[in-house]
């Protein structure tokens, strides 16, 4: 798919965004007076939209308004994600490592929520991470390889040579970015100038 193009199929429709590989899937929902249904995920579906992974692990965390995880990777086992929010919102951000890739060094986000049920797809040779933007959230993401200790990779969320734009937060204050929730791990991750000669 180039650029914006979409493919829809059985109850997804997939968009190709500006950086190649990276792709925001929508969900069709039905509902009644009862609630709602829908289908999260069906291979053969997912590969006619060009996700053609074999997931492997599921992972889900939950995390507080103004927490921010990330921006992660694994250096030797590279792991693609397909990510989104069972409760809660959060901005979601992949950053291409790819270092013969024409969008090295760029970045996409997107809004993913439980309203919105939308997906993000993030394919191996990118750090991954996301700002909590409700009181609460719920984020849950499949992988198609398993998770190393050993193997962690990250880089800092505010980089200033990538230039993530991350949102102001939602609700009746408004969020001082100097303030996000960040782990000590994520704290003293290098910037990308650093790690350059060591990714994919």
């Amino acid at each position: 798919m180039a650029q914006g193009n979409q493919i829809t199929n059985g109850n997804f429709t997939f968009t190709e965004t500006s950086i190649e590989g990276v792709i925001i899937v929508d969900v069709k929902s039905y509902g009644d007076e009862r609630g709602c249904f829908m289908e999260t995920y069906k291979k053969p579906d997912f590969e006619a939209g060009g996700i053609t992974c074999d997931f492997v692990q599921d992972n889900q965390s939950s995390s507080t308004k103004g927490v921010l995880r990330g921006l992660h990777f694994q250096i030797n086992h590279p792991q693609a994600k397909l990510v989104r929010v069972v409760s809660g919102e959060v901005f979601d951000v992949a950053v291409d490592l790819r270092r013969d890739s024409l969008t090295y060094g760029k970045w996409e986000g997107v809004n993913l929520s439980s309203e919105n049920r939308r997906q993000f797809f993030i394919p191996r040779g990118f750090a991954h991470g996301f700002l909590v933007l409700s009181d609460t959230a719920e984020f849950c993401y499949k992988c198609d390889d398993v998770y190393h200790p050993n193997d962690e990779g990250g880089l800092m969320w505010n980089d200033p040579a990538i230039g993530i734009k991350w949102p102001a937060m939602q609700g009746d204050d408004v969020f001082d970015l100097a303030k996000v929730v960040l782990s000590e791990k994520d704290e003293r991750h290098p910037l990308l100038a650093s790690i350059k000669d060591s990714l994919f």
